[in-house]
């Protein structure tokens, strides 16, 4: 995004030595934070953009000293939905831009008429809560045609054996375990319904991915989720709550209604997702600290 202007050389912030820079721009506030503090060092004043993740928003700045710091020495900030502004202490609010991601639009594949396809991607953690959604199966009627497609691979040795339990009890589930970010686009903008139970997040973009694909979100009632859908969005259950999310998947299946409302909420916030205007936030917001040099 900012190569067609600048110099860009990208380092990772533990094993790499700061090389001299006009400026940097920090991805972690608590993960960057030795990069931070050694480009401080060198320039007390100006040129450090620091971009916050949902693990920052959501739990390090509130309790970690380091990512603490980090806001304090940063000259701007961004996130990547509005609701994050809620969890920034006042004093840095004013210097914090939000600028949402964004995900070239696909066309949406041709869909399954013999089922009704919901995909569930994310690999297997418990910030993810993906067995919300999986249990959630076993409160859908005999007579339902849903199917949960999970895409990720288990991070959690523990997660593992869950899901090889699931998968031999519950018939509607199926694992694609990792795919590339190629195959899973294809796979999702095929789907029906997607479906996001995390207990955090700093603004998906696998929520991205399914409103530009043309496919309708149900998601947890989590702040960054709301972030990203909006307050009034009509497709949220509550963190944890599997019997909700098979409230709403049924709903999704058997009320055209209620799907198509959802698309239309959904296809409302997709200008917010255009690459074209990511660039162009993210190129203002970085000559902005330039020109503040």
């Amino acid at each position: 995004m900012l190569s067609r202007d600048y110099a860009v050389t990208i380092v990772d912030s533990v094993s790499d030595r700061l090389p001299e820079c006009e400026l940097l721009i920090a991805l972690h506030a608590r993960r960057s934070a030795p990069a931070i503090r050694a480009f401080r060092a060198r320039q007390p004043r100006g040129g450090l953009l620091l971009a916050l993740t949902g693990t920052d928003v959501y739990r390090d700045i509130h309790e970690d000293a380091s990512a603490q710091a980090s806001l304090e020495l940063a000259d701007r900030l961004v996130v990547l939905q509005p609701k994050a502004l809620d969890e920034l202490p006042p004093s840095v609010r004013a210097r914090t831009s939000v600028i949402y991601q964004s995900s070239p639009t696909l066309v949406p594949g041709r869909r399954y008429a013999s089922r009704f396809d919901i995909v569930q991607v994310g690999h297997l953690r418990a910030e993810k809560d993906p067995f919300t959604p999986i249990t959630a199966l076993r409160y859908l009627p005999p007579a339902s045609r849903i199917r949960l497609t999970q895409i990720g691979g288990a991070l959690d040795p523990d997660l593992r054996g869950l899901m090889d339990v699931m998968l031999r009890e519950e018939p509607r589930l199926a694992w694609l375990g990792m795919l590339d970010h190629a195959r899973t686009r294809q796979r999702l903008k095929r789907a029906h319904l997607m479906v996001l139970a995390s207990r955090m997040e700093g603004g998906a973009h696998v929520i991205i991915e399914a409103v530009t694909s043309g496919v309708p979100v149900i998601a947890s009632r989590v702040s960054g989720n709301i972030g990203m859908l909006g307050a009034d969005y009509a497709g949220y259950f509550e963190f944890g709550d599997a019997k909700g999310c098979a409230q709403l998947m049924r709903r999704a299946e058997t009320e055209p209604a209620f799907l198509a409302r959802l698309m239309r909420q959904c296809d409302r916030r997709r200008r917010l997702f255009d690459p074209a205007r990511e660039v162009r936030e993210l190129r203002t917001v970085v000559a902005r600290l330039i020109h503040q040099r």
